[in-house]
């Protein structure tokens, strides 16, 4: 049982541009001393692996860790696996791949040094095809539904990636553009992730599923819905209506606390939906 230990254990150390850093070193530290990310499935790979292209190791291992992640309810490997082959495969898509392209990767992905070897082998390996990116953007959408902060991150990545060997001001390949299209479209993020990590801005503190909880409304709620509501909140908590109410001070600082929260909500929201 040290496989589960060294999989989702000892992962201190690497950082993913923020905080979702402390995932990839373990999870493919084991893939690749074991040999288990390139070993050949029961079957070949012509069973395993229907897609266009010659069959892919990598794209198969992902697609079982996709599987394991979604049964165990585990997203590290997951994403180290998926975060890597996208970045491949964005560097590769307009054609070879560059040493701008490969140091930007490096300075969005930092990770220990004796985890090089796995990295640099699955970099490679997701590289040989491009054709399967939609594969990956589509599971790892599935995969982080419920807290797609990870998914930005990724997709800010991606942008700086596509961008290190251009001029300043310089548009992107269409093959870039579209790539990062399809990717925002099946991580599933909203238009405001976009316009965050085309411009390179840092995602917000507050997070998404926060901000809805914030406001005690759905994701399915329209712009509307969501606007009236934020209005309804701050009229509750307006410091002219707390002020008639005779509150304490510690009641007082807890109300001021939650207009704050409310307002970042609303900005957040906001600026996702485009509103």
């Amino acid at each position: 049982m040290a496989i589960w230990g060294k999989l989702f254990g000892g992962v201190a150390g690497f950082a993913v541009g923020g905080p979702f850093g402390a995932l990839m070193g373990a999870a493919l530290g084991h893939a690749a001393d074991s040999g288990t990310l390139l070993e050949t499935p029961a079957g070949g790979w012509n069973d395993h692996w229907r897609t266009r292209g010659k069959p892919d190791p990598t794209g198969a291992a992902f697609m079982a860790t996709a599987k394991f992640s979604a049964a165990m309810g585990r997203t590290e490997q997951l994403y180290a696996i998926g975060l890597v082959a996208l970045s491949a495969k964005m560097a590769k898509i307009d054609g070879p791949v560059n040493r701008h392209e490969i140091d930007a990767f490096k300075q969005c992905f930092r990770f220990p040094a004796e985890n090089g070897r796995e990295v640099g082998m699955l970099f490679d390996r997701a590289r040989d095809r491009t054709d399967d990116y939609e594969m990956y953007a589509r599971e790892m959408g599935r995969a982080f539904e419920n807290d797609r902060a990870p998914l930005e991150e990724l997709l800010r990545a991606l942008f700086i990636i596509a961008r290190s060997d251009l001029a300043p001001e310089a548009p992107l390949d269409p093959r870039e553009a579209q790539f990062l299209k399809r990717v925002h479209r099946h991580f599933g993020l909203p238009p405001g992730a976009w316009d965050r990590a085309e411009s390179g801005q840092s995602r917000p503190d507050t997070s998404e599923a926060d901000a809805y909880e914030t406001l005690g409304i759905s994701r399915d709620a329209t712009d509307e819905e969501i606007h009236v509501r934020w209005r309804m909140l701050v009229r509750e908590y307006h410091p002219d209506v707390l002020s008639r109410k005779n509150l304490g001070p510690a009641e007082m600082t807890q109300a001021q606390d939650r207009i704050a929260r409310i307002n970042a909500a609303w900005d957040r929201l906001k600026r996702d939906r485009r509103i």
